[in-house]
């Protein structure tokens, strides 16, 4: 994993300073200055308690606050200094907030490591006389933040009221993004307890800010966009700890960045992408990985309601049977669990609403609710009380402007849903804002949240679900890694499978003849067809130059091929170093698996497990695992693999030994992390399997130093 040490000096009590600051000077106040007048209005539209005092060259009162003309002027200690000065005056500024004994330190100006090698420069100096001061820095080029929860707002992020205090947080790469998120939330009806936008995150990023939140007692969901992650193994280890405290990281991730350049020389690495790896990563913590602002911003809310589920399955109840429709197509696409109802629940669902066919989830009420609204508290404590049930949706739309009235069917849902017991909330077919008349009326009726539209909360649904189970499945998080000393390395086929069967992954066996005579007798004492391959580190795909010979049976097929395997593969490559040809008994039947291994540059080691042979390249049905794996992670990949069905048994054909195999896998990323940080690669393709047989046909190992 990448370990770049960004947040060295950022403590848990550093930030609690800046992220809870009792007091601030806001460096560069100025009544002339629109970011002055920006953050201004933001702190006097929160309703900021804390002390602030202006900073800037005349000494001037600004928008009321007492004027100073440096931080080391204001008579008492200061949490946290807000800088917005001109570029050419930020380390002067900053120095004067050193000396003064300030902390902590926002740094909105722009012009550093964004804008080229000068600003970089510049950074790099700023970023250093931090450190040397013991000076927490978020930014700079940064939007800065607002602690909601103390109504503290370090930003020029226009927070609108009225004002929603609530559970979720965000953190932000892109200020510009974080504006529209935080817009977004509010639209819905989703209170946050902070927003964070890191900027170009010289000390602080989005690691170090997510890491803080999980520890913080006002939030209970994090939002996190980002376009890159700097340090992932604190990412990881903050993931972790979330799961532990049921906190959810619900994450919209931008962008991706291409593996070593000597990955290429396995297969592996054409099929593992950093992108791929980062999903993989995200399922292995438990972070819930979106796609859209919207998805980003309704599951956040959702989650923040409903916590985790104590049951997987979604009870919807619907007046219109389109929605029913497409809440049942999307459902199946989002892998949401609409289960069967109980016998009982149907009994009760079909007294409500008789009709002739039978009681299905989702449950269409019909229009005869508009007549008789009563039926909507009947059908809902009916599916509210189905065990299978975690969640209840009313599918009815949310008055939310001065067109619509408020309807009677709105108290008895409210009523109907405030006595379930387990989460619920009302949803809207489309996505509209929760507006003030919304609230109004779900005050006034008991509904405890709306969410629209379906694809976003269908989709939302399907997060929870997932998450919900993870965190039930969870036991040890930890997983020791397997160390070897620093000159084992091997550089060959044959090598590769030694040290792979020394460290208790099962290979073929296989004789090394440098000699016609010596591959006809190797193959004479096995009494069975045979396969020849050139031995050789130099060639990584032995297929490519003629190295491979199949199914060879009898002195003369034997000798024969040896000669011409030894003479096409010199004629193909004759730099490459020759040290004869290896013979192994054939195997039939059966299936090839890929197992293999590559390093990313940010997630480290990585796990691929697909179909091997030709296939793994025709079918691209990979599953991804960041190292160590368990025997239990595993078999969990080998399960979702869409080729899975093989694995059970197909055509007459014996059904793998799926624990024997998840062990064998798990053995093969043990044997790859124990050779340090210079593997590249490590693969076996392919890794054959019938029954409870399997063995390693072939291995190559890549250095990232090799020529």
């Amino acid at each position: 994993m990448n370990h770049p040490n960004v947040a060295a000096a950022a403590g848990p009590a550093a930030l609690e300073r800046l992220f809870y600051p009792q007091s601030i000077a806001l460096v560069g106040a100025s009544e002339r200055s629109p970011w002055s007048q920006l953050l201004h209005a933001n702190i006097q539209r929160v309703g900021y308690a804390g002390r602030i005092y202006a900073v800037n060259k005349t000494g001037a009162a600004a928008h009321g606050y007492p004027g100073y003309r440096a931080c080391r002027e204001i008579p008492e200690a200061v949490d946290a200094a807000y800088l917005f000065v001109p570029l050419e005056a930020v380390l002067d500024a900053f120095d004067d907030v050193v000396e003064s004994g300030i902390q902590s330190a926002v740094i909105l100006t722009s012009g550093f490591a964004e804008a080229g090698p000068e600003g970089a420069a510049l950074q790099a100096e700023l970023t250093q006389r931090a450190r040397a001061a013991g000076v927490t820095v978020l930014g700079p080029n940064c939007l800065g933040y607002a602690n909601l929860a103390i109504r503290a707002a370090m930003t020029p992020i226009p927070i609108h009221p009225p004002f929603l205090p609530g559970k979720v947080a965000l953190v932000g790469q892109s200020g510009a993004t974080s504006i529209e998120i935080v817009d977004m939330a509010q639209d819905s009806n989703i209170g946050l307890s902070m927003c964070i936008a890191t900027g170009n995150e010289a000390m602080l990023d989005v690691a170090a800010c997510v890491d803080f939140l999980v520890d913080d007692d006002n939030t209970q969901v994090i939002m996190v966009f980002a376009e890159t992650l700097r340090d992932t193994a604190t990412f990881a280890a903050a993931a972790r700890r979330a799961a532990v405290k049921k906190k959810a990281i619900v994450m919209l991730k931008a962008g991706a960045t291409e593996l070593t350049a000597q990955v290429a020389a396995a297969h592996t690495g054409a099929l593992v992408g950093n992108d791929a790896v980062f999903d993989a990563a995200c399922r292995q913590l438990g972070v819930l990985r979106v796609h859209t602002l919207e998805n980003l911003v309704v599951t956040a809310g959702l989650l923040a309601h409903t916590g985790p589920l104590r049951a997987p399955g979604v009870g919807i109840v619907s007046i219109s049977g389109g929605a029913c429709t497409l809440i049942a197509d999307r459902a199946e696409a989002h892998g949401v669990s609409l289960p069967a109802l109980s016998p009982a629940t149907r009994a009760r669902l079909r007294e409500a609403v008789p009709g002739p066919g039978e009681a299905l989830n989702p449950f269409d009420i019909t229009g005869l609710a508009v007549r008789d609204p009563a039926l909507f508290e009947r059908v809902l404590t009916a599916l509210g009380d189905d065990p299978a049930i975690g969640f209840v949706g009313c599918v009815y739309s949310m008055p939310w402007n001065e067109k619509w009235q408020q309807v009677p069917a709105i108290e008895v849902i409210g009523r109907a849903l405030a006595q379930l017991g387990k989460p619920s909330a009302m949803l809207n077919q489309t996505l509209r804002p929760v507006s003030q008349k919304s609230r109004d009326i779900m005050a006034a009726c008991g509904v405890p949240a709306a969410f629209g539209g379906l694809e976003a909360v269908v989709g939302a649904l399907g997060h929870i679900s997932r998450w919900s189970a993870w965190l039930q499945a969870q036991t040890s998080v930890d997983q020791p890694l397997p160390v070897l000393p620093a000159d084992t390395r091997p550089d060959s086929e044959r090598a590769t499978l030694d040290y792979l069967a020394s460290r208790g992954v099962p290979v073929i066996p296989a004789r090394l003849a440098r000699t016609r005579g010596e591959a006809v007798d190797f193959a004479a004492s096995l009494g069975a067809p045979v396969a020849m391959k050139i031995a050789s580190p130099d060639i990584a795909h032995k297929t490519e130059v003629g190295g491979v010979r199949l199914d060879l049976q009898g002195d003369t097929a034997v000798g024969a091929a040896f000669d011409a395997m030894l003479a096409g593969v010199r004629q193909a490559r004759p730099d490459a170093r020759i040290d004869g040809v290896l013979v192994s008994p054939m195997r039939s039947g059966g299936l090839e698996i890929l197992v293999g291994t590559v390093r990313d540059p940010q997630w480290g080691l990585t796990l691929a497990v697909g179909l091997g042979g030709v296939w793994v390249e025709a079918l691209a049905d990979t599953q991804l695992h960041v190292l160590p794996v368990s025997p239990q992670e595993a078999k969990a990949m080998l399960g979702r693999l869409r080729a899975a069905k093989l694995l059970q048994g197909f055509r007459g054909s014996p059904p793998v030994d799926l624990d024997r195999l998840a062990r064998v896998i798990a053995a093969i990323g043990d044997a790859a992390l124990a050779l340090g940080g210079s593997l590249a690669a490590l693969e076996v393709n392919p890794l054959w399997v019938r029954g409870d047989e399997v063995e390693a046909l072939d291995a190559l190992a890549v250095w990232a130093d090799a020529p």
